[in-house]
């Protein structure tokens, strides 16, 4: 099997001051996420010298004020050479300008936002083949954050109260742009409380593994399948493979579902999933094996 050669990195939100700035407070000097460590882990894994990052706004309503947040946060470690790539519709998409860049830069960071407005906009276009080209035949990295992270995997929610995500038809699904395959991701998931949300989906596809990221917390994704949490708080994989019972086909719209056997792995920085085996390692595991 050929295993992508590039890097993913998806982020669980709040390090995005995309999120505060949807609400209309701009932190530029708030960078409590990057001096943690998350976006330090992005530069050294970009690995080049004097790197060339395009930042990718689509998902935001102001993505101007975005693309000025990330520039400030990636110049503080040394990234002189940040651009906006500013695509709002499908046109935007197609323009040879942005494709050049995508082709000239080492790394492409995607804010968060509207995740639905991702799909939307780059499905089936030439900019997300050139996006998978890169990624998959060489040292290239994508960077997500919040939506940019949801919208990394094949299977992606778009929408789903957490409140009520225990009932059936609550958890809204459609495409992602399949970065990533079998996977289901979802951002903000300590605080907004977002497990059913995430259960839901994994058992409407339980080939799929659901992949929960908490705030300030992220996943770096090696050879496509090899998982490793970084950041301050934890990612939770849900893991569907083995359910027994589960009623999500035969029971009304607005129902509460029921699902037997599903397993659950909490990760905290420095713990390796593989998606293949579906095999979980502890960071001091892994530590031990390299003595």
């Amino acid at each position: 099997m050929t295993y992508p050669l590039g890097h993913l990195v998806a982020v669980g939100g709040a390090e995005d001051k995309g999120t505060d700035l949807e609400k209309g407070i701009l932190q530029r000097n708030r960078l409590n996420f990057f001096e943690l460590g998350i976006l330090k882990n992005i530069v050294s894994l970009i690995g080049s010298a004097g790197p060339h990052v395009e930042v990718i706004t689509t998902a935001s309503s102001i993505p101007d004020e975005v693309a000025q947040n990330y520039k400030d946060a990636f110049e503080k470690l040394g990234c002189m050479n940040v651009g906006h790539l500013r695509i709002r519709n499908r046109e935007d998409a197609g323009l040879p300008e942005y494709i050049e860049r995508l082709n000239a830069c080492n790394c492409i960071m995607f804010s968060g936002g509207n995740q639905l407005r991702l799909s939307s906009i780059f499905g089936g276009t030439n900019f997300l083949d050139v996006l998978k080209h890169r990624y998959n035949e060489g040292n290239f990295l994508i960077a997500g954050t919040s939506a940019g992270a949801m919208a990394m995997s094949n299977t992606m929610i778009y929408e789903g109260n957490a409140a009520i995500a225990n009932l059936k038809g609550e958890v809204k699904i459609t495409t992602g742009l399949g970065l990533m395959q079998n996977v289901i991701i979802d951002t903000h998931f300590d605080k907004r409380g977002r497990f059913n949300r995430l259960a839901q989906a994994v058992a409407a596809q339980p080939g799929a593994i659901g992949i929960g990221l908490g705030e300030d917390t992220g996943i770096i994704v090696s050879e496509g399948h090899v998982l490793r949490a970084i950041g301050s708080g934890s990612v939770v994989i849900i893991d569907g493979k083995n359910i027994e019972y589960n009623n999500i086909a035969d029971i009304d719209f607005g129902k509460p579902i029921s699902v037997e056997n599903i397993i659950v792995h909490i990760m905290s920085k420095g713990d390796e999933y593989d998606l293949e085996t579906r095999k979980f390692e502890g960071a001091e595991i892994l530590i031990n094996d390299e003595d």
